[in-house]
């Protein structure tokens, strides 16, 4: 299965030696997006603004993927502070939408700088 690797020029830029995403057959895999400003600023509010700009950050790489939230199998959310559950959910159903929701893991990790990592799998077959 070939794969093709891609850095969306429009999304924060890459923390480190990885991809925004790759694309392997059917797939798009999300690298984890933070709450950064596509010139690399961090976003430093309240959880609500990082939230939204990690959210805003994954569907920009989806979007230079070929795709979009709306394709997501699979999400994976990393909260600093597990309080921040309940405020995640309100704003997750702004950028997930249903009938078919993906899957979802949340964990608690002990994230620095920020307060809030996502990533995801997208499936673009037929």
């Amino acid at each position: 299965m070939p794969k093709r690797a891609l850095k969306a020029g429009k999304a924060a830029p890459a923390g480190g030696p990885y991809s925004h995403a790759v694309v392997a057959g059917d797939f798009i895999y999300l690298a984890g997006s933070v709450p950064a400003l596509p010139d690399g600023t961090m976003v430093t509010g309240s959880f609500a603004e990082q939230a939204h700009a990690a959210f805003r950050n994954l569907a920009t790489v989806a979007e230079a993927a070929g795709s979009s939230l709306d394709q997501a199998v699979r999400i994976g959310v990393y909260l600093r502070d597990f309080d921040d559950f309940a405020e995640l959910n309100e704003i997750y159903q702004e950028y997930i939408k249903g009938p078919d929701l993906p899957v979802r893991t949340t964990l608690p990790v002990p994230l620095v700088g920020f307060d809030i990592e996502i990533d995801a799998v997208l499936y673009t077959g037929p």
